[in-house]
């Protein structure tokens, strides 16, 4: 049995995504277009490091190249993540399949770059974790992660360039889901 075209794209993006740079590229795109060389600066990278993840996220089409400009005689790419589609959250498997190789490789690499972000948390009474698993009324669930899902959009939509004069970094890392009842 062969997958199809949808299952496959949701495939790749999934793959694109298992990887902590790249993970730290996309929130660095939600909030301006970038070029390569630009990326590597921000987050310390050689400039082929970032080309390459750079490739990999625009080969799975989770992000666009939304121009081009002449730099020292070359050609830079300036590339851009449009999150408001929710380009930069995993698909969900349908009710009757589990997730798949993919989607736990995706929530590894999440756990990776939360565990990376903790080392920079400020202390102070702004800062919210909240871990649970629990048992609850299907409306209120889809009530809540409506909302849930609402403010991640509006973060992303929110979201300005790294290091904006009166900006603060701040990190949001969101994972919900419905857990099967049979374990």
């Amino acid at each position: 049995m062969s997958l199809g075209v949808a299952d496959e794209q949701a495939r790749a993006q999934l793959r694109a995504l298992a990887h902590p740079i790249r993970l730290r590229m996309l929130s660095l795109l939600t909030a301006s277009a970038l070029t390569a060389a630009e990326i590597a600066r921000e987050l310390e990278l050689t400039h082929a490091n970032a080309s390459y993840h750079l490739r990999q996220l625009h080969a799975a089409q989770v992000i666009d190249i939304v121009g081009e400009e002449r730099i020292h005689g070359g050609i830079a790419k300036r590339y851009r993540h449009h999150s408001s589609a929710g380009g930069d959250r995993p698909k969900t498997t349908p009710a009757d399949r589990r997730p798949t190789r993919e989607h736990l490789l995706v929530y590894a690499a999440m756990a990776a770059e939360l565990q990376r972000r903790a080392a920079t948390m400020r202390r102070g009474p702004h800062n919210h974790l909240t871990d649970a698993e629990l048992w609850i009324d299907p409306s209120a669930w889809a009530s809540i992660r409506d909302q849930i899902e609402a403010a991640s959009d509006e973060l992303h939509r929110l979201a300005v360039p790294p290091r904006t004069s009166g900006s603060i970094r701040v990190n949001a890392t969101i994972a919900l889901f419905e857990m099967r009842s049979d374990q």
